[in-house]
């Protein structure tokens, strides 16, 4: 899925009190391209997956994803946009407690077509969680349930994942066994992906770099030389 954004900003609060989080940011990125948003905290990097998720509106400027205005989406077609061509993997999980791993993936499966409980089982094996199907989230550790996110996102089969610091609580050699399963879809089925991170070395995975400061893109970087996740070290 194809990304226009064309000067668009996102202010939160009013007078003395008001804080831009993103300022005139124009970035196009082409369907099928594999892209880290690298910055400090503070930086906007997360407003800007929202803002391209639907899940925020922007203050001014335009969205538009594959020709969709996603910004001027009113409530029911922003549901739709986020159910049928988004799949997001949250920093915070976002987990519901009283269901198990299984569960929680087959609810967001269930917003797509198609045989929802396979697919949930599917990614939870892609995760390395195939044993770990019926347990609640209390019962595992941050970086399981960071796998159980990840899973969820790629349980919907969207053209667009959206990922929010997806090595976060994961070992060095979880992690790059997440990187590479996004590499992947990335290259076989040709998702477009977005990865923010502060981890600067994942951007060597990239086909582009987008780095934020202030609010504002101040530097955007194309690889000619990706490398595989499995080179990267941290």
């Amino acid at each position: 899925m194809a990304i226009e954004l064309e000067r668009v900003s996102k202010t939160y609060g009013t007078g003395a009190a008001t804080v831009t989080a993103l300022k005139d940011v124009t970035v196009a990125i082409p369907s099928g391209e594999f892209t880290v948003i690298l910055g400090p905290s503070g930086s906007g990097k997360t407003t800007l997956l929202n803002l391209i998720g639907s899940i925020d509106t922007p203050t001014s400027g335009g969205i538009r994803v594959d020709g969709v205005d996603v910004g001027g989406l009113d409530i029911d077609g922003m549901t739709r946009y986020r159910r049928r061509e988004v799949g997001f993997i949250f920093q915070f999980f976002n987990l519901i407690p009283t269901l198990t791993a299984l569960e929680n993936v087959e609810l967001a499966a269930e917003l797509s077509a198609g045989d929802a409980p396979t697919r949930a089982r599917d990614a939870l094996e892609q995760v390395g969680l195939g044993d770990r199907f019926e347990h609640f989230p209390g019962q595992l550790s941050g970086g399981e349930q960071q796998r159980v996110a990840v899973a969820r996102a790629l349980s919907k089969q969207t053209p667009l994942l959206l990922c929010d610091e997806p090595t976060g609580e994961l070992d060095f050699e979880t992690g790059r066994r997440i990187l590479d399963l996004l590499h992947r879809l990335n290259r076989d089925q040709h998702k477009t992906v977005l990865i923010v991170t502060h981890n600067a070395t994942i951007g060597d995975m990239a086909d582009r770099v987008l780095r934020l400061r202030s609010g504002e893109v101040v530097e955007d970087l194309h690889n000619r030389q990706p490398v595989a996740a499995g080179e990267l070290s941290w």
